[in-house]
This record gives structure tokens, sequence and C-alpha cells, in this order.
């Protein structure tokens, strides 16, 4: 029987037979020291524990605690640079190697941060691409993106944790959760990877560069567009 109950059962003993305590403690073969004890309240264990609570509600991947999260209702980006969207896409190339795309889009003014291709991705390759892009883009203050492992590794997390990036997770199996970044792929793959044959992964590289050149200034005439429609009196 566990301390805790045994205590219980001894307090209900004393209270129904009208016994001692000390009596009670015999009869169920428990040290007095044990029915006395009372736990000590630390400070420092406390506001410890009122820290850990406190991370895991703003970063739920720490202790597996995603279930805990309380996700926000999301909201639309108002200026450029406060919500970027990142996602993987795959290819081959003509001997058959596969190659992958690293794919981030500003949402506010749709525009293609980076396309980048390699032979695989991990978290710190990730972190190389965003260090480069926000040296000269400046910081995010959001990112959005799926559970792949490149993004809930350690790199990934430090990177946005010391640089004050929230990180957005989709909720397994809603890729609604960042609908705009799988807009984007959908043109990536029917404008530049279906009709295209890559050689070599620098052959790759170079299209994407072309192509995420002529993708961006239509993105920036598109959104110059909208907002003279808006502005414009009817």
């Amino acid at each position: 029987m566990k301390p805790a109950l045994r205590k219980k059962v001894a307090g209900d003993l004393q209270e129904r037979y009208r016994i001692s305590q000390r009596r009670a403690c015999r009869v169920l073969r428990m040290p007095r020291r044990t029915l006395q004890y009372r736990p000590k309240s630390d400070p420092e264990v406390a506001a410890l524990r009122i820290a850990i609570n406190d991370a895991a509600a703003k970063r739920p991947r720490f202790g597996r605690r995603r279930s805990v999260a309380v996700r926000p209702p999301r909201i639309g980006a108002t200026k450029p640079n406060e919500i970027w969207s990142i996602d993987f896409m795959h290819d081959r190339l003509t001997d058959g190697r596969k190659i992958r795309l690293l794919t981030i889009v500003d949402i506010f003014t749709r525009e293609c941060v980076a396309l980048h291709v390699a032979p695989a991705f991990k978290a710190a390759d990730v972190v190389e691409v965003l260090r480069r892009v926000t040296s000269k883009r400046g910081m995010p203050q959001q990112i959005r993106c799926d559970n792949g492992t490149e993004f809930t590794a350690e790199a990934f997390d430090q990177w946005a944790y010391w640089n004050r990036v929230t990180i957005d997770f989709s909720r397994p199996g809603k890729p609604t959760d960042n609908a705009f970044i799988e807009s984007f792929n959908g043109k990536v793959r029917q404008e530049l990877l279906n009709p295209s044959w890559f050689a070599t992964l620098e052959e790759g590289r170079r299209a994407a560069v072309a192509w995420r050149r002529d993708y961006n200034q239509a993105a920036r005439i598109d959104r110059w567009a909208t907002e003279r429609r808006k502005s414009t009196p009817w």
C-alpha cells in the first residue's frame, strides 16, 4: 500500500473507531513518522515548476507536450517579414538521383524568399539558408512549417529561440494550416519542375534562381495591383 493511501486509511481508522494515532499506525504496520510527515514547500522548486509549465505552453515541443498547446486564432500578415512559410519539395535528376527543394515564402508580399536546391537537407542546412537570407532581408517574426524532423530538431529550434522567431507548427494531417506554401509549391511543380529535366544539381540550382527571379517580379506587380485596387475609389 502506498504511503499516501496508508495515511488516508489511518485517518479513517482514527475517526471511525476513536483510536489513537499510535494504535492506527500499529494496525497498519506503518511508522508514526510516516503519518506525521508533512512535505516542505521549496520556493525554488515551485518557481522552477512554474517556469517549466510556462515554457511547455509557449514551446509545446519541449517534453513532447504538444497536446497541451493552445492554438490561438491565426491572423493574416499585415507587413513584410511578419510571417514566412517554409516547406520542402522533392524531385529527381535525369539519372534518378533524388534532390530536394527548400521553399520559403513571405505571406504578405507573396515573394519567394528562398528556393534552394540540394541533395538533402538537415536542420543545420535549413538554418544556414535562413542565416544567408535574413542577413540581407531581415528577420521574420513568425515561421509556419510542418512537423518534419528538420523543423523540430534542436538546431532549428535554437536558431528560432535566439532570434526571437515564433515557430507555428501545422497540426498533423492538416495541410490547410500552411495552405499558402502548399499553393506556392504547386506553382513550382507546374512551372519549374514538371516542364524541366535537370542533368546535374547545378542545372537545377540555376533554373531555380531564374524561376524565383521571374516569380518575384510577378508577385511584386500583383501586390502593387492589389494595393492600387484597394486604394482606388469606385
